[in-house]
Parts: structure tokens; sequence; C-alpha cells
């Protein structure tokens, strides 16, 4: 039997997976007008429909009295607004940004799902691309919402100059609450998100074809080899809860942000 290091030596050894495994560039699922069309493109339409499907079903025909899916989308409505929105951004102002973080906690939830479902089993948030482009978005957002309020100057004016500070320390201090608040917030943003995303899923392909490799190995392979299996199921489970915590972050993170913005003082 050859062993480990004879196989790697004649080019059969296991070969760890990395960020080519997340690269779909040149395994498009179709042309669109020149332009090639990737799984993780694909997950985003789609998971995009489906938040506005269930939206949509469950309060198509609101009644008084809720059948279970309309149950369900108050219930999956109400987190959102009570606990990230109205709790966060405060009664006064919330109302007019539920939409948006309703829709943003259940978009990313569900492409975050997308990970753990048969056939498809990959976080879209894996790609530091999509990650970045949704932290844009959020960027443009709550930005928008505080020069709508304040004014350019009295926006960056808040953001940048700390209040109780003598003029002293200004020099110091306002350029580092510039690039705090205003440049690198979408980069962390995107890179909480993207990084969770992607080694978890890394972690799950490291054991599970690690595992594959081990049995067909032989030797101490037969067991190392489901035990790396059990550790693949064991992290599927705790990526769940990643699943959900990381959704549930990025909007509350969005809240906050918005909530910055709209607030007097800094």
């Amino acid at each position: 039997m050859k062993t480990g290091i004879t196989m790697a030596a004649e080019g059969e050894g296991y070969v760890a997976p990395g960020p080519a495994s997340f690269d779909f560039s040149e395994v498009p699922l179709f042309e669109l007008g020149g332009l090639a069309v990737t799984k993780p493109m694909v997950q985003l339409v789609l998971g995009a429909v489906i938040v506005f499907a269930f939206f949509y079903a469950a309060f198509r025909r609101a009644s008084i009295v809720p059948g279970r899916l309309q149950f369900a989308g108050e219930a999956a409505y109400g987190m959102v607004r009570n606990s990230i929105g109205r709790d966060i951004i405060g009664s006064r102002d919330f109302a007019k940004f539920v939409p948006y973080l309703v829709a943003l906690f259940f978009f990313l939830l569900i492409n975050n799902a997308f990970a753990s479902i048969p056939a498809i089993q990959f976080p879209t948030f894996s790609r530091a691309s999509m990650a970045y482009a949704l932290a844009g978005l959020s960027w443009v957002i709550y930005n928008g919402v505080g020069i709508h309020k304040h004014g350019l100057i009295g926006y960056l004016k808040l953001q940048s100059v700390p209040s109780g500070v003598s003029p002293v320390m200004y020099p110091l201090l306002v350029p580092l609450e510039f690039f705090s608040n205003i440049l690198v917030r979408p980069a962390t943003l995107a890179l909480r998100l993207f990084a969770n995303m992607f080694a978890g899923h890394l972690l799950l392909i490291l054991f599970s074809t690690g595992g594959l490799f081990l049995i067909e190995y032989g030797g101490i392979g037969y067991v190392a080899g489901p035990l790396a299996w059990v550790l693949a199921i064991a992290i599927s489970f705790l990526e769940l809860l990643v699943q959900f915590l990381q959704a549930y972050v990025f909007t509350l993170l969005n809240a906050m942000y918005i909530s910055g913005a709209l607030a007097d003082e800094h």
C-alpha cells in the first residue's frame, strides 16, 4: 500500500480546498447577453425572489384572525421591527426603515442558509465581492440618511468631530474619526460577513473531502476518515447558528449606523 508521502510525491496526494473552491468564473451556469452567469449570481436573485414571495404570500390576504402563513410572516416581520428597528433606531424614526431592515435580514438569512440546502450547498456571501457590494449599499443608505437630515457639512462634522473634546486634540482625533466612521465601516461590515461564511464552508469542504481521502488511503484512515465526517456534521449544525447570527449582526449594525446618522450628537 502506498504511504501518504509516496502518494504526494507521485501527484496523488490530497489537495486541500482553498479560495479556488469558491471561484465559479470558469464554470458559469449560462450566458446572458455575453455575460457569464455563475451560481452565486443566481443565488442572489433566487434569495430575493424567495423573500418577496414569502412576504407577498403571507400578507396578500391579511385578515384579523391570521392563518399559519400570515402568523409566520407577522412573527418574522415583528422580530426585526421590534428587536432591531424600534429598539436601536428609536420609536420616533424607526418605522420608515423597517421594510429595508426586514428585507435585508431575510435576504441575508436565505443566502446564508443556501450553504446548508442540498443541491445548492454554497453560501452566497462567501464570495467577497457579494459581501462588499451589500456593505456598499448599506454605506450609501446610512450616509444618505445622515446627509439628508444634517446636510453634508453638518453630517461630516457630526461624524468626524467628537463632542466634549478639547480643540487641541482635533488634529489627531478628526482624521481618526473620519477614517473610522466614514471609510472603515463598510469594509469591516463586509469582512465580518464574508470571513464567517468563507471559513465555515471551507471547513466543511476540508473535513468532507479529507475524510473521503483518508478512507481511500486506508490504514488509520479507516478511523480518521469517519471521525472527519463526524466533525463535518458537527460544523454543519454550528453553521446553522452562524448563518442566523451573521444575518442578525449585519442588520443590527445597519440599524446602529442609521441611528448614529440620525443622532444630533456624536
